[in-house]
């Protein structure tokens, strides 16, 4: 099932994540409960920069500086290193049970790379990896990877740059990352490629990538069925 949660704040889709994959766990224990479906949770979030389990040392004074930029700040139980999220840039969060899949978390983050790079693909934008986390053209970062796993439940997801303000990570390292850049759909396709247009896109590819099937329902909700 895909679920577009539209503009909501980071904790409020954190807590939603949350819940489905306490749902599928608790399934894992006892089967007589109703089987949870696999969420692909859509939304953007309001200014916000998060950190990783990696990023235990981020002081004080950096977190407070960053807030009066007008962005909240929140440690997450994700992988990797700070990052931001906010309006003009498509967030997945896939609640999945990668046992309905592969039980790799390799082949989960190439998967979901793979979805990225094909969305770019689709605007003629060439994006590929490099050693370092996360989807790029050429020295430029557009879409940022960091997912966390628990049984091979799965939370947290991706982020791709469509018409973000790029600016705001003018304040940060992303990802830790240092002398690279960041670009966004926009920028590279030289024109403007919004969110909902990027959605459409990046559920096509994720059908292909993941080889399942999306039924939308758009008649009667703003959900599709996720059929394996």
């Amino acid at each position: 099932m895909v679920r577009n949660l539209g503009r909501i704040a980071y904790l409020d889709a954190l807590r939603i994540q949350k819940t489905l994959a306490r749902h599928h766990l608790d399934f894992k224990k006892d089967k007589s409960s109703i089987r949870p479906r696999n969420v692909l949770f859509i939304c953007e979030h309001n200014p916000v920069y998060t950190i990783g389990i990696r990023n235990k040392t981020f002081g004080e004074e950096e977190k407070n500086k960053l807030k009066k930029l007008g962005a909240e700040f929140y440690t997450t139980d994700r992988g990797g290193l700070i990052t931001f999220h906010g309006p003009g840039q498509l967030v997945c969060y896939p609640v999945l049970d990668l046992g309905d899949f592969k039980k790799s978390i390799r082949w989960y983050v190439r998967s979901l790379e793979d979805v990225l790079i094909d969305t770019c693909a689709r605007y003629d934008v060439e994006a590929g990896v490099t050693d370092d986390t996360g989807v790029w053209v050429e020295d430029r970062k557009i879409a940022a990877i960091g997912v966390q796993a628990s049984r091979w439940v799965t939370t947290h997801g991706v982020a791709l740059n469509c018409n973000t303000d790029l600016t705001w990570f003018d304040h940060i390292v992303p990802c830790g990352i240092v002398g690279k850049g960041v670009t966004s759909l926009s920028f590279e396709s030289k024109s403007e490629i919004n969110i909902n247009d990027a959605t459409t896109h990046f559920l096509a590819s994720f059908s292909d990538v993941f080889n399942c099937q999306l039924r939308h329902f758009q008649e009667l909700s703003n959900e599709s069925i996720l059929v394996f």
